[in-house]
């Protein structure tokens, strides 16, 4: 690649936070009017990497070299970078979801006259800037009132209002379903191809970087370990690219585990509805029916909006929902959960889909959260016992082999994968017969998936029944024994481990409700 084809050039960044080394001797160079991925396990340094680059961490907190289009770069604040044209959208959207979208997109760079806000003008380019990238919304609407999908298209119109000349996505897709990853992706191809808009992609979905990258970088603990190059006649090589973020081939994606042998029937839920919190008229579960038994891995697949979340939630301890009906059943006996805590007592665990908001304490440490669900059992006379609960703590820490200094480490500063594990460790340490796993490897690297699907085997071999609830087919096939399908709320279909096809599954995920024509 010739210099004059180079819009960006990072040579040999190091960074450090105390002791810990982030980044050692970092390289990247990304093409102009390319689509540049960056890919490697969580805490590899990638989103450090982009954080140095957009100023977030200012020059003289690193060492290296940045040059962009053309002239060596010093910034000291994420100002200094967008100016330059540089744009960073983070995995957690910085919207404020009660501002319009219109408010949002001008957020510090408001169209104003003599220091007032030019409505108008504030509305006519908040218009024409979601038109170019297919957001068809009234520039008015609040935030909160749209989904992550459309959010995340604001925050693309957002950079494209400071003429963007490279945009920076960090995990844009991780809590998109799939219609909303393609028309983002889709999107990003079109501001390269008419507009010359050159993208930095972050992303553990590797079907993703095949899909759309033009070249690969790839990071592993801290230092870049290889660059591949992709085109029509030579497409990328998924196993290739895991070897170089791993440091070692995964033969499988999925630990080969053979199944247990289904033991006692632990939960059963039987004619379970639920409607809708606030509109109390709306069903969202309908008369499901689901069991699973000891030593078994259940899934439930459904697209989004399918009711899999809801149903979970509304059994752990009615969670969610309003006028629930049903029975649920442990271990044969017909229990009553009205909380979390009555759920938890019955012996049922259940891991959110939304770790950093649900999942975890990020302002407390790691032996903090990984005891928060079993304070009776680690207390004495209301009083916890510090040294049951560092010990519990520390047992689990080495089992799941989380990668941390010690367990008073802030649980924030973990790499989504370990976080993770974090999650898991706070529910098996509180001892349940029955764990939910509400999309356990969402946001995390293949690497780190594997030793969660081995915790999951582990589980599973140590009698636990689990449920796994995951939006990606391919995981439930690897990992489950069996596969309950789910459409507008309604299971429509128990699968065995013979009959498990994407196309198969994906018949029972799609069924239309039946409207009763009474």
């Amino acid at each position: 690649m010739s210099q004059t084809d180079t819009i960006l050039m990072m040579e040999n960044i190091t960074k450090t936070f105390g002791p810990v080394k982030a980044l050692t001797d970092v390289n990247l160079e990304v093409g102009r009017g390319e689509i540049h991925a960056i890919c490697g396990e969580n805490g590899a340094g990638k989103s450090t990497l982009m954080n140095v680059l957009s100023g977030v961490y200012p020059y003289g907190s690193y060492s290296g070299r940045i040059v962009f289009d053309g002239k060596e770069c010093r910034f000291r604040t994420i100002n200094d970078s967008e100016a330059d044209g540089i744009v960073i959208i983070h995995q957690e959207l910085a919207l404020s979801p009660f501002l319009s979208i219109a408010e949002n997109i001008f957020m510090g760079n408001e169209r104003a006259r003599a220091g007032v806000v030019d409505w108008d003008r504030t509305r006519a380019e908040a218009r024409k800037l979601l038109d170019r990238v297919g957001l068809p919304e009234d520039p008015d609407t609040r935030i909160m009132d749209i989904g992550v999908g459309k959010q995340q298209l604001v925050e693309i119109a957002k950079a494209l209002s400071k003429d963007v000349k490279l945009l920076i996505l960090d995990e844009p897709t991780a809590a998109l379903n799939d219609e909303d990853s393609a028309h983002l992706l889709g999107l990003v191809r079109q501001l390269r191809d008419e507009q010359g808009v050159t993208s930095i992609i972050i992303t553990h979905k590797l079907n993703e970087v095949a899909a759309i990258a033009d070249n690969v970088t790839i990071i592993r603990d801290g230092s870049t370990v290889g660059q591949m190059y992709v085109t029509p006649e030579t497409p990328l090589d998924q196993d290739e690219l895991i070897r170089k973020m791993v440091g070692r081939p995964l033969h499988n994606l999925y630990p080969d585990h053979p199944s247990n042998k289904p033991g006692e029937e632990y939960l059963r839920i039987e004619d379970w509805t639920v409607h809708h919190p606030l509109d109390v008229e709306r069903v969202i579960v309908d008369h499901a029916n689901i069991n699973v038994r000891a030593g078994e891995i259940v899934g439930l697949a459904g697209l989004m909006g399918a009711g899999r979340t809801e149903l979970a939630m509304s059994v752990f301890g009615r969670s969610y929902g309003s006028n629930i009906s049903g029975n649920v059943y442990v271990k044969g006996r017909k229990v009553n959960l009205p909380s979390v805590q009555a759920a938890i007592d019955a012996g049922i665990a259940y891991a959110t889909e939304d770790r950093k908001v649900y999942g975890l304490n990020l302002l407390q440490n790691i032996r903090e959260n990984a005891s928060l669900a079993s304070l009776k059992k680690m207390s004495r006379h209301g009083v916890m016992d510090d040294n049951i609960e560092r010990k519990e703590v520390e047992e689990y820490r080495k089992d799941f082999h989380i990668k941390c200094h010690d367990i008073d480490v802030n649980v924030g500063t973990l790499s989504g994968g370990n976080q993770q594990k974090v999650v898991l460790a706070k529910w098996v340490i509180s001892q349940p017969d029955i764990l939910i796993l509400d999309e356990p490897t969402r946001g995390i690297d293949v690497g780190a998936k594997y030793e969660i699907y081995e915790i999951i085997d582990q589980l599973a071999d140590a009698g636990k029944a689990v449920i796994v609830i995951s939006s990606e087919l391919p995981e439930l096939i690897g990992i489950c024994d069996r596969i309950y399908t789910v459409s507008y709320g309604v299971v429509t279909d128990n699968v065995e481990k013979n009959g498990f096809t994407q196309e198969y599954l994906m018949k029972g995920m799609t069924k239309e409700r039946k409207v009763d024509a009474r």
